[in-house]
């Protein structure tokens, strides 16, 4: 409770104190802030981990109740995510806010709100009373906007904020519903009295609670088709709080799903393959839609929705060992999927850094902008294609790990004959699908962003960033090499939220130890991986230093006979993925703008711009706006500025409010005529 009151307090000392501190000691002191506060959080978190965790009643009061704290090892889990990621950030964050010095009110608002939304996901994990957590959420969203809309002087960056708030209260609105459902039988805001509504209701009744509850938390976390918010937000919002909504704010969507999984008595099976499917239709829409991206910003958004989606895929695997009581598909799906969501937290923080420091040195996220910064950017290229390569889930990184989980319980399902085989296989499928195109999202985002030469005159050398961005691109970068070296040392604590799950399980179908038991094979390939890279680095260093006695020449690219611009004749974005286009353009939306040139030497320029939308926000989103803009634009005729009619509206809504209840009043005489007969 101590530690708690501490948060409190830094928060509100912090908040008061910024606007009088000097401009460029705001950054500073806020991260000193955020750290203060995660070391706090990162306590609870580790007791909460070591079976010694917060459970706390407080009076409350006449209409919420008694308030009720609890941090378990599912709490402590996502508290130590949340809050090295909101670390890191803050860090990064102090450094790419220098380039918008002069703006005083700006920055004393985004730090404040920074502080705010790490407190609102700290007490998100640790408060257990729907209607304050409710608040939470609201104030989370709200701290959120404000930093999405940084620079809201542009048009583009105010609409993604509103997007992104509109969307926020969305999900409220579907937590609200399935909390006062709860609240209005059992008489309580507890998160325990979910169960007991549960247990008082017959199982489609639950089923329905859940969804609800699934959805809500769907918003925040990124499943299709509740994913529109983030492709907007993310290119919006400065590099370090794209990497909090990444990493961090998502993955407090998936934490509610988890959470309330525990309390929802359902038909897991039933629920299971619905997450299921919902997780591989997220990870392949997500990361095919990826691949098409000119934005870097938005590519790694897409990328970040994929991601969600393997999440998703672990948690219908784990869901679907509890509805058959089986206790392998339960350990590795709820493994996989919560080692998943620190993973993507990691190197997805790692990414979105990698793209602010890209930003700042070129003021360019268009990737047909880009090429050739590893000349003058050779660290940040370095960190970004590490980076690539543990999204991609290869060894000896992180993503590997998480994936590999989830590929085991997928495979061990197949023996049993209880699940649908074709199930399983299509998940298989989903995770080979998702693995393949997100190397060739990467190695395009890559290669058009570091490699080759630069495809447009930026008006000034890109500079290598500075030492404060790459700092915490580093500790990230030791933290996923961590997980990836040592994978059993983190399916060891993995241990303690995941048997929060498995005593959902008969006790007979309980097995203890099931994800250290893979540990040894992990980290078998991960160092198989490290000497495969020894050895190509050994061999690279030799031919490096044999012929570097021996003269060498340089000279122009051979351009097959022809001489012309060597930026032009590279690859563009759409070019590199011109064959995945033409495969997938059926099922996605793509505009395209021809600008054409005829004869035989053309003296005009031709031109082709394809632009890849979402067809899934096309059809939920943009259809129901137009239509209801359609709807309403029928009845401009009755705000027509003319006074008479406006007294007439007068008159008319005066007669109907006399009307009315002389109207209700005799149908009720009229049933009650009707019910002596």
């Amino acid at each position: 409770m101590e530690l708690l009151i501490a948060n409190i307090l830094i928060l509100a000392i912090a908040t008061a104190a910024l606007p009088f501190l000097k401009e460029h000691w705001r950054g500073p002191f806020s991260c000193c802030a955020v750290i203060a506060n995660a070391l706090l959080a990162g306590y609870c978190g580790i007791q909460g981990l070591s079976g010694n965790g917060l459970d706390l009643s407080l009076a409350g009061n006449a209409v919420t109740g008694a308030l009720h704290l609890r941090v378990d090892a599912l709490s402590g889990w996502f508290l130590l995510l949340i809050n090295f990621t909101s670390v890191t950030a803050a860090m990064y964050g102090v450094s790419y806010m220098r380039a918008y010095r002069g703006r005083s009110a700006e920055i004393t608002i985004h730090w404040v709100a920074y502080l705010w939304v790490q407190a609102s996901l700290t007490f998100a994990c640790v408060v257990q009373n729907t209607l304050v957590f409710l608040l939470v959420w609201e104030v989370m969203a709200l701290a959120t906007f404000l930093l999405v809309i940084f620079e809201y002087q542009k048009e583009e960056i105010l609409r993604a904020g509103i997007n992104y708030l509109v969307q926020a209260h969305l999900s409220v609105v579907f937590l609200t519903a399935a909390f006062l459902l709860v609240a209005a039988q059992t008489g309580s805001y507890d998160f325990r009295a979910v169960a007991d509504f549960c247990t008082a209701n017959p199982p489609i009744i639950g089923l329905i609670l859940w969804l609800c509850l699934f959805v809500g938390f769907s918003f925040k976390a990124g499943f299709v088709p509740f994913h529109t918010w983030l492709p907007y937000a993310h290119p919006a919002a400065p590099a370090h709080v794209s990497a909090v909504m990444s990493g961090v704010i998502t993955k407090i969507g998936i934490y509610g799903i988890l959470r309330l999984l525990l309390l929802v008595k359902t038909d897991y099976t039933v629920a299971g393959n619905f997450v299921l499917f919902a997780g591989i239709f997220t990870g392949v829409y997500g990361v095919m839609l990826a691949i098409l991206q000119k934005n870097i910003k938005k590519l790694l958004a897409y990328s970040s929705i994929e991601n969600i989606g393997i999440t998703g895929i672990g948690i219908g695997l784990g869901m679907i060992g509890l509805g058959q009581q089986h206790p392998w598909l339960t350990a590795f799906g709820f493994g996989g999927a919560l080692l998943h969501a620190l993973n993507h937290s990691l190197f997805k923080s790692l990414l979105f850094f990698g793209a602010g420091c890209v930003y700042q040195a070129t003021h360019r996220l268009n990737l047909e902008q880009l090429g050739g910064l590893v000349k003058t950017m050779p660290r940040t290229a370095v960190l970004f294609l590490l980076g690539a390569l543990a999204i991609c889930g290869l060894p000896p990184f992180n993503g590997f790990v998480s994936e590999f989980l989830i590929y085991l319980g997928l495979m061990k399902g197949l023996t049993v004959n209880a699940v649908a085989p074709m199930t399983l296989l299509s998940a298989l499928f989903g995770l080979a699908i998702i693995g393949g195109l997100a190397i060739l999202t990467f190695t395009k985002a890559l290669g058009l962003t570091f490699l080759g030469s630069p495809r447009q005159a930026f008006g000034h050398e890109a500079q290598e960033a500075d030492f404060g961005k790459r700092l915490p691109m580093m500790l990230t970068l030791a933290a996923m090499l961590t997980i990836g070296l040592a994978p059993f040392v983190f399916l060891k604590i993995l241990e303690a939220p995941l048997a929060l799950f498995m005593v959902l399980l008969p006790q007979s179908a309980t097995d203890a130890g099931l994800l250290p038991a893979a540990s040894g094979t992990l980290t078998m390939v991960s160092f198989g991986a490290v000497g495969f890279v020894v050895l190509a680095g050994s061999v690279y260093f030799l031919r490096s230093k044999i012929p570097a006695k021996r003269p060498a020449k340089t000279g122009a690219t051979w351009g097959c006979g022809y001489v012309g611009d060597a930026g032009k004749m590279q690859y563009t974005g759409n070019s590199f993925v011109r064959s995945f286009r033409k495969l997938v353009e059926p099922a996605l939306l793509l505009r395209q703008q021809k600008q054409e040139v005829s004869g035989i030497f053309p003296s005009g320029e031709g031109e082709l711009l394809s632009e890849p939308y979402d067809k899934v926000e096309h059809v939920l989103v943009d259809l129901p706006q137009r239509f209801t803009y359609w709807f309403f634009d029928k009845w401009k005729f009755l705000q027509n500025g003319n006074p008479q009619y406006y007294v007439w509206y007068g008159v008319v809504f005066i007669l109907v409010i006399l009307i009315v209840p002389i109207f209700v009043k005799g149908a009720g005489s009229l049933f009650e005529v009707l019910n002596r007969f």
